[in-house]
């Protein structure tokens, strides 16, 4: 392909319904004649996924890449999910053909069958993603539906129907929706075979284009049965359906030629003859028949021409981005679409239009910052020179030459050549500048332009009601207005590779590079010039960061560049994380080992440019109780011996008391408050269903603060119905006479309010609202923000920290049910002398009495009001402060109470999980299952790939025995066995960390000193050593010799 000028790429630029903005989600080269590609690549690791997240924002398409051989893999499904979200049109490219022949040795025939299977995995998958979407959207259908009904109150349908639409046809909304675009299928076009290495790629528009001409058929014809069940009957030369023992005509007319060019490289001259090829001689004397074969495949079918021309005509452009994909990215959160100001909403059209009028609103997302050697920017490369200068210097090497006895002239001409010499700033070599990687997707953006940057918690309303109207980034003197900023776009580049080159302006509908944002953009932004826009959802990220190291640097004296350049890829990379500990240590989170390993190579080369000391890496672990076992570690009888074993922790004192049930009752220090928790296990599918919920649970916590503070949270309906769905999850998971009515009770969820622990309200007589009360508010519930007690906070609060860090190594907890079954408070008397007895008998009575409440306090006023302002005169009428010193103790006796409740039950860690998915021959299967069981994993399924030798192996190992397990699989199998590891879950490591032999049997199996290895007693050990913690270890056993200084023997 030509070389293409920039003046082209600028006016290819100002088209929107020729350019394509695709990632490619594994590799291929591009470009094509009238259209503009802007084409991401992304990487294949799946501990890189975060990569994909920030190209799919930015594209209309996407290319799916899958190896011929390996088939769906795990980050495939992953991308594919990826492109789904975000609403973007995929195609597929299924490469390394040449594998097929040249190592698996198959048939056309084989090769044909196999790649059905391919495309089968794949559209399994797709085909999951979309049936799940249109059942959601035809239950959102039936609840509407429902709802009508009952506003409408008719016991009969208007159209005459009967009660019979109460057993929906769930299959119905599958039959209705449009699928033909959906799945990949060769004769639709968006498939290419390829082979990259070779240099060839075909779909079967091309074959059809070729035998339509030499067979006389229809071009049309060709393209529907190339691929499928259908056979070219020799006699009649028609085309006829269904194979019945013949070749398909796929292998017939397309592979049996590729396969035949493989076998029979040594007749080249007729081939060439006969495919229309010249190739160079060079290649043609080449040694390598590989060389070759390459120089004839890349003329006859090359794959760049395959692949462009599939891109051009099955990918859509910036002008078909659909409704559904706009109104998706500027609904954040809970809002819905419908629900924006009517300004907001009428920026949809600005979206569909792509419009580069002056009017047109400016609309930039940032998906991540991208870093480039400051050398490298256009304005500090050196520039070619013009023909002036050329003619200049030659005068002034003429002047050296002939002036090159004179010191001081030729100093004075070596000085003049200098300053004509363009180069780079000394101070700027190797420094790193960020660019923001970004689209336009609407109005044409211009160089020195101002817009806002509009923060993840930005609200369209609040501001377009503190801007005078029709104010927009570029009037100047604006009133400030929360989580909105001001910036400059400095420079703008047109991303070329490694090269950037200068641009005064950019079109909607590209992608482009902006400088000088690194003060006002973190990770991803978006940028208007509107206020009325709201923030964009955030990115999706499939790589959960697990992988926490501390980092410190060599010499201690160099902290703050260590300081600087953690800061500077925290900024660079979108899926890193960096945490500043309370203990003070530097702390980098990643999504595995290799994205743990380039972090720190990038630390060390770009950003610190320092030695680095690495910790070992830090384990993520969770606590946890489980039920008491019925069985000791040797299978017998416990009986009622477990009681000795768990509850020796706790130890009761004046103010804490421990019922043998298993209820703990602690008193404040001012003896003011006296409260008792149960610590109870939930069921497994608890806690997976809250830690999946997160989000809602969090919207739902700002909907019901958002109703204690007297405001109203718009929630969209589907958002609405998702938290309803949850309610009644959770009731049909909490089942039994123990959680009756228990999630109606709900206090409060924890760590961080959206965590998998519960808080639940226990206490006899005392009537709160739960935390599902801000979704009944159509039934006329409005009174119960008087109903929440001034310290209702402080047993949430206490809850928190409890949650947040467990007693037996500062871990979060996971999994637990705190029942607060007591509350009991004894506020002093404090007379005032500004109130009378009448006037203090007329005030409100609190509601929801926790056990004992003096009524004196009552009368005092400790009741809570509707906001969380108070009145500080009721503060100096003698009513207890539930902002002062008191609410600390009681904050304190909760998180107390909590953590001895904890250890009242058998307590147990959680380790986390990867779920690991190994391919390997069956030579290596014992190597690859001995380094397995050494590193604690266990395998769930095997199973044989049909039609080869290999295996796939299924298995879970824990993320503490993760570290070099890729490199040791790697060597132990001589590069025949490769992992994929993908975070998955928590699970229950089975070892108490506290066992201690009880039983006779045990002591007889364990003996006395049960010093066996204690799994979960290492990795709780090397926890609280790190942070710490006192460790209960012997350092010295029968120490049975003194070694002194003066004789060490």
């Amino acid at each position: 392909m030509g070389h293409t000028t920039l003046d082209k790429i600028k006016a290819l630029q100002k088209n929107p319904a020729n350019i394509r903005n695709l990632c490619i989600l594994a590799h291929v080269d591009h470009e094509e004649k009238d259209y503009l590609i802007n084409l991401i690549d992304s990487p294949g690791h799946v501990d890189f996924s975060s990569e994909v997240s920030t190209a799919v924002r930015l594209c209309d398409g996407a290319i799916i890449m899958v190896d011929a051989v390996e088939g769906v893999c795990p980050q495939t499904q992953a991308v594919l999910r990826q492109a789904w979200l975000e609403n973007i049109r995929p195609v597929l490219v299924i490469n390394k053909m040449d594998r097929l022949i040249m190592e698996l040795k198959f048939t056309s025939q084989e090769a044909y069958t196999h790649l059905q299977k391919i495309l089968e995995q794949v559209n399994a998958v797709t085909g999951s993603l979309f049936t799940s979407k249109v059942l959601e959207e035809r239950a959102d259908k039936e609840k509407e539906k429902d709802k009508e009904k009952e506003k409408e109150k008719e016991d009969i349908d208007p159209m005459g129907c009967s009660g019979s639409e109460q057993v929906y046809d769930w299959s119905a909304g599958l039959e209705d929706s449009d699928d033909s675009q959906l799945y990949f299928s060769p004769d639709q076009g968006n498939v290419v075979f390829a082979s990259a290495t070779d240099g060839w790629g075909f779909s079967i528009q091309q074959f059809a284009n070729i035998y339509s001409q030499k067979m006389g058929i229809r071009g049309e014809v060709l393209r529907k049965t190339l691929w499928g069940d259908f056979y070219l009957h020799a006699k009649a030369k028609k085309i006829m359906k269904g194979t019945k023992g013949k070749k398909p005509l796929f292998v017939q007319l397309v592979l049996d030629n590729i396969w035949s060019l493989y076998d029979a490289v040594d007749k080249v001259e007729k081939m060439m003859l006969s495919l229309g090829v010249k190739v160079m001689a060079r290649d043609s004397r080449h040694s390598d028949p590989k060389v070759l074969l390459s120089a004839i495949c890349g003329q006859w079918l090359p794959v760049s021409q395959a692949v462009l021309s599939m891109v051009c005509e099955k990918l859509p452009s910036p002008l078909d981005m659909t409704s559904e994909r706009i109104e998706k990215l500027m609904s954040v959160g809970a809002r819905r679409f419908d629900s924006l100001p009517t300004q907001t909403q009428e920026l949809k059209t600005a979206f569909m239009q792509c419009s580069c009028e002056d009017t047109a609103p400016v609309i930039v997302f940032v998906s991540k910052m991208i870093t480039v050697d400051a050398k490298s920017l256009p304005q500090n490369k050196q520039r070619p020179l013009t023909q002036e200068e050329i003619t200049q210097r030659r005068e002034l090497a003429r002047q050296r030459h002939a002036e090159r006895q004179a010191t001081t002239g030729s100093q004075a001409v070596l000085s003049q050549m200098q300053a004509l010499t363009v180069a780079a700033k000394p101070e700027d070599e190797g420094k790193q500048i960020f660019v923001a990687f970004a689209r336009v997707y609407s109005g044409v953006v211009r160089r020195g332009q101002r817009v806002f940057v509009l923060g993840p918690k930005y609200n369209p309303a609040q501001g377009l009601r503190v801007l005078p109207e029709g104010s927009t980034s570029m009037t100047g003197s604006l009133p400030p207005v929360p989580h909105l900023a001001c910036c400059t776009l400095d420079s703008l580049y047109l991303l070329m590779g490694r090269e950037l080159e200068d641009l005064e302006e950019v079109p909607p509908g590209n992608v482009l590079g902006i400088g000088g944002l690194e003060e006002c953009v973190l990770k991803s932004a978006t940028l208007s010039t509107s206020p009325a826009l709201p923030p964009f959802i955030p990115l999706n990220f499939e790589a959960t960061p697990i992988v926490r190291v501390a980092i410190e640097p060599k010499h201690p004296s160099e902290m703050p560049k260590l300081v600087r350049g953690m800061r500077l890829l925290n900024q660079a990379d979108p899926c890193a994380e960096v945490l500043i500990q309370e203990t003070g240590e530097h702390v980098l989170v990643t999504a595995g080992e290799v994205h743990l390993q380039r972090c720190l190579d990038d630390l060390r080369e770009r950003f610190a440019k320092i030695k680095i000391s690495v910790s070992k890496p830090i384990i993520p672990f969770r606590e946890t109780v489980v039920k008491p076992p019925k069985v000791d570690m040797v299978n017998e009888d416990l009986g009622k011996q477990q009681k000795v074993a768990v509850i020796h922790q706790v130890k009761e004192s004046d103010t804490l008391h421990l019922d043998p049930s298993g209820l703990v009752t602690l008193t404040t220090p001012n003896r003011q408050a006296t409260v008792g928790v149960r610590a109870v296990p939930l069921p497994e599918e608890v806690p997976l269903l809250l830690e999946g919920s997160a989000d809602l649970i969090r919207t739902l916590e700002q909907a019901g603060q958002a109703q204690r503070d007297g405001r109203f949270l718009d929630m969209s309906p589907r958002t609405h119905d998702a938290l309803l769905g949850l309610k009644s999850k959770l009731e049909g998971l909490l089942q039994g006479r123990k959680w009756r009515n228990a999630v109606d009770r709900i206090w409060a969820f924890g760590p961080r309010r959206h965590g998998p622990n519960i808080l639940l309200n226990s206490v006899e007589g005392y009537q709160r609202p739960s935390v599902w009360h801000c979704l009944e508010r159509d039934k006329g519930e409005k009174d119960g923000d008087n109903a929440i007690r001034d310290f209702d906070n402080s047993i949430v609060s206490g809850f928190q920290l409890a949650t947040l860090s467990g007693p037996m190594c500062e871990e979060p907890l996971m999994g637990v049910c705190f029942s607060v079954e007591r509350w009991e408070m004894n506020f002093p008397i404090q007379p005032s002398s500004s109130e009378s007895p009448a006037d203090t008998a007329g005030q409100p009575e609190g509601r929801g009495e926790a056990g004992r409440v003096c009524e004196t306090a009552q009368a005092e006023g400790a009741v809570a009001r509707p906001s969380q302002q108070r009145r500080h005169e009721d503060i100096g009428a003698g009513v207890v402060d539930c902002y002062g010193p008191f609410s600390g103790q009681l904050i304190a006796a909760v998180k107390e109470a909590c953590r001895h409740a904890f250890q009242a039950k058998p307590q147990r860690l959680m380790a986390a999980m990867y779920t690991c998915e190994i391919m390997a021959t069956a030579e290596v299967l014992g190597r690859v299952y001995g380094v397995l069981g050494k590193r604690e994993g266990r395998v769930l399924q095997e199973e044989m790939k049909e039609g080869t030798d290999m295996f796939i192996i299924k298995a879970v190992l824990p993320v503490a025995e993760s570290f070099g397990f890729a490199d040791e699989i790697r060597k132990r199998t001589s590069g025949l066995a490769s992992p994929q590891l993908v975070f998955s879950h928590w699970e229950v490591i089975g070892s108490d960390p506290f066992w201690v032999p009880t039983t006779e049997e045990e002591y007889l199996h364990f003996g006395e000193k049960a010093d066996s290895a204690n799994q979960a007693l290492k990795y709780m050990n090397a926890v609280r050593r790190r942070k710490g913690l006192y460790v209960e270890e012997k350092i010295v056993e029968h120490g049975e010799k003194q070694r002194t200084l003066g004789k060490n023997k």
